[in-house]
């Protein structure tokens, strides 16, 4: 995994799997699809980037290549959901207290004057 396009396909993988909430609140079917939508939007990105290398803008056959992969992935993508998952990064109540116990956690309020 050290090529250009090898490094894109790690990167496309965690930016959809990081968009669903992360691995521990997927499951291997939602991961079995991120990774291949993961494979999909690279193809894409590789055929895009031929497109705007030749002059004519692709082969008959390129284009519809493109259109095919761009379907499979809006299914594959529209089976995990399109909508991005909020990742709770907040501690829980207990740990927040047990922290501003330790003197771990301290809040400030500045306060301006209103005069």
């Amino acid at each position: 995994m050290r090529g250009v396009w090898e490094r894109r396909w790690t990167d496309v993988n965690l930016l959809l799997l990081n968009e669903q909430g992360g691995r521990e609140v997927c499951s291997e079917a939602e991961m079995a699809i991120i990774r291949r939508s993961a494979t999909l939007i690279v193809a894409l990105e590789r055929l895009e980037t031929k497109f705007a290398e030749q002059e004519d803008g692709g082969t008959p056959n390129q284009l519809d290549q493109y259109q095919r992969l761009s379907n499979t992935l809006r299914d594959c993508l529209r089976s995990v959901g399109l909508k991005r998952r909020p990742k709770d990064i907040t501690p829980s109540l207990q740990d927040y207290l047990a922290a501003k116990r330790n003197g771990r956690h301290r809040i400030t309020i500045d306060h301006e004057d209103g005069d």
